[in-house]
């Protein structure tokens, strides 16, 4: 598990699309509110989202982990998901 003084890496996965927009914007969202140090990059080459095996999207990768494919959480769903990245 994680210590809470390492940044998080969170990488939002597709292809521009009006949901991958909207989890960029929400993941940013929990992670600032969450209040622990991120770093949070868009993925839309295919082949680097079929390299992590996704083949759905908008997904969510946490520290190298996929957490979530083919939809859109509420923000409270990805606060749970990046605190259990941070124990």
């Amino acid at each position: 598990m994680q210590p809470m003084n390492t940044t998080l890496q969170l990488l939002v996965l597709g292809p521009g699309c009006t949901k991958c927009n909207q989890l960029y914007a929400t993941t940013e969202q929990a992670a600032k509110e969450l209040g622990v140090p991120y770093e949070l990059n868009k993925v839309s080459d295919l082949r680097q989202i079929m390299a992590l095996r996704v083949m759905t999207t908008p997904a969510l990768v946490v520290n190298g982990s996929v957490k979530l494919t083919g939809r859109v959480p509420g923000k409270d769903e990805l606060l749970g998901i990046l605190k259990a990245a941070c124990v």
